[in-house]
């Protein structure tokens, strides 16, 4: 079994039924920890220290936050800069992360359409997330691809609900090692994974 830890971005958390639903039903799944960034660190002061023994304690993390300006909100920005030190996350002796998987959960207002190269934002969420990817690289992590939910600001309820109950299906096969690395082989989304 392998333990999760989602570190949670949302600035106006109370505001996003999208991200809301994530959590609910993220929170539901056994071995998973949710670690709300914002409600921990209102200040944007980071406790270093707790935050790398949260991470040497699970196996896979999962940066989940909306899609703000193709990228992720500012205090995952910051928790980058600070926790994922030089000699403890990267460098000759950073070794800490080695072999953890991690990818992102995110939420876009905009549907799968608009991130393709003819579309309105003219890239995948994928080429938009290559920091991310970078970031697991250098500090010797997985990158597995993302989970993404399309068309927040229209999203009706069932397509939500059916959001949230993939997501903790996908979570909960982390947890119980049931997903093959040869099934990510040309996979865009995780959500690919648990059609629904």
């Amino acid at each position: 079994m392998s333990k999760v830890l989602i570190q949670f971005a949302h600035p106006t958390h109370s505001k996003s039924n999208v991200q809301k639903t994530l959590e609910k039903y993220a929170r539901k799944v056994k071995g998973v920890t949710f670690n709300d960034l914002y409600e921990h660190y209102p200040d944007l002061f980071i406790d270093i220290k707790r935050e790398q023994q949260l991470l040497a304690k699970h196996d896979i993390i999962v940066f989940q936050h909306p899609f703000y300006w193709y990228s992720s909100p500012p205090i995952l920005k910051q928790w980058q800069d600070l926790v994922l030190e030089y000699n403890w996350a990267y460098g000759p002796k950073g070794q800490a992360l080695k072999g953890k998987k991690i990818f992102n959960a995110v939420s876009c207002g905009g549907g799968r359409d608009a991130y393709t190269s003819s579309g309105y934002n003219r890239f995948p969420v994928g080429q938009y997330l290559l920091p991310f990817n970078q970031t697991a690289y250098l500090c010797r992590m997985d990158y597995l691809p993302p989970f993404v939910v399309h068309e927040t600001y229209t999203i009706e309820d069932y397509t939500l609900k059916a959001y949230g109950e993939q997501y903790a299906e996908l979570l909960d096969a982390l947890v119980n090692d049931r997903i093959d690395p040869a099934e990510l082989a040309g996979v865009e989304y995780l959500n690919e994974l648990f059609p629904h």
